[in-house]
């Protein structure tokens, strides 16, 4: 039996959702005539793929509509080809469409508002996945927050704490965030101080042709600072750029990252972050709606 056999099939798609002209939005629905169903778009993983990747890419495939993603929405599970299949998905803010061109996978695309949505999908778990996007507030900010990629170990850096480089596997970590980072297309990349911090961003500076900022506020506590006092200011920050209404990415530190969204959901829930993991913020002006791990 093969890995795939064994934990099923893995999938990733989203809601893709425009403004309407009536003042609410649409969502795009795609047809398939190899099942004669509405449904929305979505595919398979390629092997490797981040699924986060995978739902961007696939609703660009199947729908011709280039989004960015917002929210995580339920996942759906079913029983595909005799085996379980697991469908993550993500509103996703659709920012440009292209010529669609039917093809034997996918011969139709249609937007609809989300009530009639729900009444043209052909199957339950699409229903209720549009459903929780329905109940979803308007999401006015979207912030990529990622930690530091790996940087050896501290006791063995002879010089100052700050200018400890990110090793090789780190180097290899920061290049795999590049293209997550990238997905919300942000206008600002903003980083602690610490030069691992900055070089965690490099890769994703380099894709997106912007500069790095460095930002104080996301350091970790210097001589005299406690671990809170570090965690308000980085929550204040967080909340300060999503209020701007545009996407940005930011890279923190460890003792920073799960004060802060402690602070911005109101739970003392395990915000802990691996390093070079991170977090898709989504915002109503300067309130966290929703904290998905990267």
């Amino acid at each position: 039996m093969t890995e795939q056999e064994a934990t099923g099939i893995r999938a990733a798609g989203g809601v893709a959702w425009r403004p309407s002209g009536h003042g609410g939005v649409e969502v795009c629905l795609v047809h398939r005539p190899r099942y004669g169903d509405w449904s929305l778009p979505k595919g398979k993983l390629d092997p490797g793929e981040h699924p986060l990747l995978a739902a961007v890419r696939e609703v660009a495939e199947e729908s011709d509509v280039r989004a960015v993603p917002q929210v995580r929405l339920p996942s759906a599970r079913y029983r595909s080809e005799g085996r379980p299949k697991v469908v993550d998905y993500w509103s996703m803010r659709a920012v440009d469409t292209g010529g669609f061109q039917p093809d034997t996978e996918v011969d139709d695309v249609c937007w609809l508002d989300v009530e009639a949505a729900i009444g043209r999908v052909s199957y339950p778990h699409d229903a209720q996945v549009l459903a929780a996007f329905a109940a979803l507030p308007p999401v006015t900010g979207t912030v990529a927050l990622v930690r530091h990629a790996h940087a050896g170990r501290r006791a063995t850096w002879s010089g100052p704490d700050t200018a400890r480089p990110l090793d090789a596997e780190g180097v290899a970590q920061a290049r795999l965030l590049a293209p997550l980072v990238a997905l919300v297309r942000p206008v600002r990349l903003l980083s602690a101080s610490p030069r691992r911090c900055v070089q965690t961003l490099d890769s994703a500076a380099a894709l997106l042709d912007l500069p790095i900022e460095v930002c104080g506020d996301f350091d970790e506590p210097k001589p005299g600072q406690q671990v809170d006092e570090c965690a308000l200011a980085a929550a204040g920050r967080l909340a300060g750029l999503a209020a701007a209404g545009e996407p940005v990415a930011v890279c923190s530190q460890g003792k920073v990252i799960p004060g802060a969204l402690a602070r911005l959901t109101g739970r003392e829930d395990d915000f802990g972050t691996a390093k070079g993991g991170g977090w898709l913020l989504a915002f109503a002006a300067d309130r966290l709606l929703a904290a998905d791990r990267l």
